[in-house]
């Protein structure tokens, strides 16, 4: 990560314009989509959805936010790839000893009821 820590929490004009704008943009695709309900067919709609949360983000990628959100993403795509991941076979163990501990874990919590609730009917003298 870079040392940058210090930001300017005050945002200048322009990224307040844009930041409506970005808004505006999603939200008329939104209004779009619902407000044409059975006038255009769907696919139509959903792409009039698409296009406005598309240029919406377009908007806030052009603020100062929104740049500091693309060097956040470029970053952690930095990071990403200096992870070691598991093998398949790995994996596989991994996931077998999971489904033991919780099939253990089940029973163990059924039979902690079992008793309890016979506990409790021999308290109340049902059973």
């Amino acid at each position: 990560m870079t040392s940058k820590t210090l930001h300017d929490p005050s945002a200048s004009a322009g990224d307040i314009a844009k930041y409506a704008l970005a808004l505006l943009l999603a939200v008329a695709g939104l209004v779009a989509f619902y407000w044409f309900d059975g006038q255009w067919p769907t696919g139509v709609r959903v792409l009039v959805l698409v296009a406005g949360l598309a240029a919406g983000a377009f908007a806030f990628m052009a603020t100062s936010k929104g740049a500091e959100a693309r060097e956040f993403l470029a970053e952690s795509r930095f990071e990403l790839r200096k992870v070691v991941w598991p093998t398949r076979q790995e994996t596989t163990r991994t996931m077998w000893v999971v489904i033991a501990v919780v099939i253990l874990m089940s029973l163990m919590l059924a039979g902690m009821d079992l008793v309890i609730q016979a506990a409790v009917k021999w308290l109340l003298g049902n059973g």
